[in-house]
């Protein structure tokens, strides 16, 4: 047989350390073949189809020994190996990141184990290099970036500097694009309370009613019926109060009946006419009673008919107060129905229970909440507080018991002593502790006043030691509820951006007067990596300056390239 070939290493370069692989033509492969078939057994890998040599036709196909196989399995192997050492040197890289001057350096595995972000994304940060410093340049708050870079150095874990304020730290998360889940971890961190995901109904007319009623600020329409709705609630309230005053109150209803003079104690003796109920018919309170209730119970069934689910819509607390603010008309209704069939006993007992059912039409006044994003807040802000307020409950508790004890024994000598029992001086403790003063109780010893100086000191530092959290509290939910409406505000604002373009650019196909329009060149540089990227132009055709300013923003939103004006 020919003897075997010396070949470069096939895998690697000429220069592998590898050396050559024998390589035999196909007259051995053959020999061998026939030898193996002959022999006992077959080996490894034989009856295997020649493999061509590269660059040469098949008249020049070598079969590879065993012994140059193996060879070769080593050298792929041997290959492999660098390539991984590679990559481990090149995750071992070194960046440079420029933050408004301040020089931060890190290992690239350290940035790409987050490769949705803007660090971690090889094009996304390329938008920002340097290539004359060799660095990655961002104009941006240089304190976070502490916080942003122990993000990709921890694995995940967010922390904010303590010299950064949160929103700030906020909008620099927004920026390197850490993803919401880090926000949501970064807003639970911080105490935020996470906003409660409002679903909608799925039948699309269904979704148009629930948002008409429920959500003013959806549209023209919503903001109409929640005009009505404020304008019905008002006149109700006003009504309630009016019809307490002397020219207009029924005394039949706010008296209990008497029984007639001289009747006996079977009531038989005695002529004097029974109580006639009201003729609430012809009252015009009634009717305008009658027409609040007949809208408030129109609007708590078409919201209860639409909303997107029928168990929460029954346990909000807003629609328990609307429930409550129309059941007293009816039992009102039925109550006076009722009282021509009843002994004069029973109206008094009737009439007793229609005052404390009336006395309920008050809370309507919460339905007002329902629009009004102050009482929304104060509402959110005392649910927030509830461990604060009721600390604040059980210390006053603590300081009425004891102030009233102390003040009672103090006073005991006296005869002319206004404490007859610690009961009775629970009130005189509450109206100190609270520095209300209202004077209808006093000591008049020294040792009670005394105890009522120290009662008076204990109180202003009891409730002044919870109010701060509760005015803290406050000012998130406050500030929270301005930023959403900014956030909301500026969403709109890209939209009508692109309206007013397209309209400018109607008119000024109509009409050649260039002299109303304003026309702003903006030169996109997208590829400032490079050195020589292309400009990108955009051309806004603002009819006005109000345009012109939404046309910024909506430029100036993109946070996903570059402006320069």
């Amino acid at each position: 047989p020919s003897p075997p070939l010396q070949l470069p290493c096939l895998p690697c370069s000429s220069h592998c350390r590898h050396g050559s692989i024998p390589l035999s033509p196909p007259g051995a492969a053959a020999g061998a073949r026939g030898r193996a078939g002959r022999g006992a057994g077959r080996p490894a890998g034989a009856g295997r189809p020649p493999r061509p040599y590269p660059g040469g036709g098949e008249e020049e196909a070598m079969v590879l020994p065993e012994e140059g196989g193996h060879r070769l399995g080593m050298a792929m192997a041997a290959a492999a190996e660098e390539e991984e050492e590679s990559q481990r040197a090149l995750l071992h890289q070194r960046v440079l990141i420029n933050i408004s001057g301040l020089r931060f350096e890190t290992q690239l595995g350290t940035l790409n184990q987050f490769p949705d972000t803007l660090l971690g994304d090889p094009d996304k940060r390329m938008r920002y290099f340097d290539p004359l410093r060799n660095e990655y340049f961002f104009d941006r708050n240089r304190p976070s970036f502490d916080g942003i870079l122990y993000f990709y150095q921890s694995g995940g874990k967010l922390r904010r500097p303590v010299n950064v304020s949160i929103d700030v730290f906020a909008d620099e998360i927004r920026f390197y694009q850490l993803g919401e889940e880090a926000m949501e971890r970064f807003r639970e961190d911080e105490g935020f309370i996470k906003e409660e995901e409002k679903p909608l109904p799925r039948n699309e007319f269904q979704r148009q009613v629930w948002l008409i009623f429920e959500y003013p600020e959806s549209s023209s329409s919503a903001r109409g019926i929640a005009i009505v709705s404020v304008l019905v609630i008002l006149i109700s309230i006003i009504t309630f109060c009016l019809e307490t005053l002397p020219e207009f109150r029924d005394e039949r209803e706010l008296q209990a009946p008497l029984p007639p003079p001289g009747a006996g104690l079977n009531g038989t003796a005695g002529e004097a006419p029974a109580m006639q109920p009201p003729s609430s018919l012809s009252d015009p309170f009634f009717i305008i009673e009658t027409t609040c209730v007949i809208w408030f119970t129109f609007e708590l069934l078409v919201r209860f008919f639409a909303c997107p689910s029928k168990p929460e819509f029954s346990r909000n607390i807003m629609n328990i107060i609307d429930i409550v603010a129309i059941i007293p008309y009816f039992i009102t209704l039925g109550t006076e129905l009722a009282q021509e069939q009843q002994e004069p006993g029973q109206q008094a007992m009737s009439l007793a229970i229609l005052r404390v059912i009336r006395l309920v039409r008050v809370f309507r006044i919460f339905k007002l909440s329902r629009h009004s994003k102050g009482l929304q807040i104060l509402g959110q802000t005392l649910k927030a507080s509830m461990r604060e307020l009721g600390l604040l409950i059980f210390f006053l508790f603590i300081g009425v018991i004891l102030f009233s004890s102390a003040v009672y024994f103090a006073e005991a000598d006296d005869p002319d002593s206004h404490f007859s029992s610690i009961p009775d001086a629970f009130w005189w403790a509450v109206v100190t502790m609270t520095t209300v003063g209202y004077g209808d109780m006093r000591p008049v010893t020294v040792g009670g006043k005394i105890v009522g100086s120290l009662c008076a000191i204990a109180g202003v530092l009891t409730i002044a030691l919870p109010v701060p959290v509760i005015v803290s509290n406050f000012n998130y939910f406050y500030h929270r509820g301005t930023d959403n409406e900014e956030q909301a505000i500026l969403k709109e604002e890209p939209s009508s951006a692109q309206g007013s373009s397209a309209g400018g650019e109607l008119k000024r196909s109509r009409s050649k007067n260039s002299l109303n329009k304003s026309v702003v060149h903006l030169e996109n540089s997208e590829g400032i990596n490079n050195g020589t990227g292309s400009l990108e132009k955009t051309n806004i055709k603002a009819k006005s300056n109000l345009d012109l300013r939404k046309s910024l923003y909506a430029l100036c939103l993109d946070t996903n390239r570059e402006t320069d004006l």
